[in-house]
């Protein structure tokens, strides 16, 4: 049974919870039994983990009395999109600050949506951006104070203290679903982009005592990064509990599949990416599941899972980041 703990207050935004169900072919091929999390389910327009993050980081930039949020990430950011569409539906204006360069992108995608959803955007080359999205989003902030508004600062991915309470909520989802399904996954896999979903399944799996290894496969940047960034994410969660500091010793995060970086896609990522459609109907997105499932498969035959017997695999979505990649699929 799950026991209550004080949570921050919460919107309701996304669509909860999001089913599992056995990947049966996979399961075969491996000898294992692996399964998906389809968080990807979690709406249309703001599809993906990022919504379960906003859910609570939105709700603090309301109890703060904000009328605009501001957030970062790359032109075809998932959480950019998710965060333009949330605060459209709050009535909140919201601006985008985007690592890329306008010139050379496609009016497609996130980008495309973003738009879309009236969101004033920002775009910086990656050498102004890197390293410095924060500091350029306090000065966006202060622009906006200086007309009358009361900004709302979102860091890349929603992955800080707050945000970190829609994973520790997911976290408990999946222990009900587990006693509703009469199952108990040892393993659960993650993409690491920014850190936030990694520390909430890591925070509500020590919470509940439920004893599962938590496996990121971080998807740029190190994985030694990862272990200081998410170390730091939990020591701002444990100050929203009130309770002691998070052991984290057993932070576990897999290296050596980044490929040629941050958003950028190898053929042999797609193919995996594309038979995981074909055979269990199941898409992928190119930045963070589709990385994280390619260093899944190539990682099962070393025996690195060799003690894991029920995998639950977390599919955090990123569908509309495919179809700027459409030309790189070999059909």
């Amino acid at each position: 049974m799950i026991y209550l703990m004080q949570y921050p207050e919460k919107l309701d935004l996304a669509f909860l919870p999001t089913p599992i169900y056995p990947l049966k072919k996979l399961s075969a091929q491996y000898s294992k039994e692996i399964y998906i999390k389809r968080d990807d389910l979690t709406g249309i327009e703001t599809s993906g983990n990022k919504i379960r993050k906003l859910e609570y980081s939105l709700a603090e930039a309301l109890r703060e009395g904000a009328d605009l949020v501001i957030t970062c990430g790359g032109i075809q950011s998932n959480h950019c999109r998710a965060t333009a569409y949330a605060a459209a539906r709050l009535s909140l204006k919201c601006c985008l600050l985007l690592r890329g360069n306008e010139a050379g992108e496609a009016n497609e995608g996130n980008y495309f949506l973003d738009k879309l959803a009236g969101a004033e955007i920002v775009i910086r080359d990656p050498a102004t951006f890197n390293g410095h999205a924060a500091e350029l989003m306090e000065e966006l902030a202060q622009s906006y104070r200086a007309r009358g508004y009361h900004p709302y600062i979102i860091p890349m991915g929603a992955s800080n203290g707050i945000g970190t309470f829609g994973y520790l909520n997911c976290m408990d989802e999946i222990l009900q679903q587990e006693h509703a399904m009469g199952l108990c996954f040892d393993t659960i896999i993650d993409a690491v982009g920014s850190g936030g979903t990694y520390a909430g399944l890591y925070a509500g799996n020590q919470l509940r005592k439920a004893g599962k290894r938590i496996t990121g496969f971080n998807v740029c940047d190190t994985a030694e990064q990862f272990q200081r960034e998410i170390a730091g994410i939990l020591q701002e969660t444990a100050s929203y509990l009130h309770c002691a500091p998070f052991d984290t010793s057993a932070i576990e995060i897999i290296d050596g599949y980044v490929g040629r970086g941050y958003a950028l896609s190898r053929p042999e990522e797609l193919a995996a990416l594309a038979e995981l459609a074909r055979t269990e109907g199941v898409v992928l997105d190119p930045v963070y599941t589709g990385k994280a499932y390619f260093g899944f498969l190539h990682e099962l035959p070393k025996g690195t899972f060799a003690d894991s017997k029920r995998i639950l695999f977390l599919h955090t979505g990123g569908l509309y980041g495919l179809f700027p990649k459409e030309d790189e699929f070999d059909f």
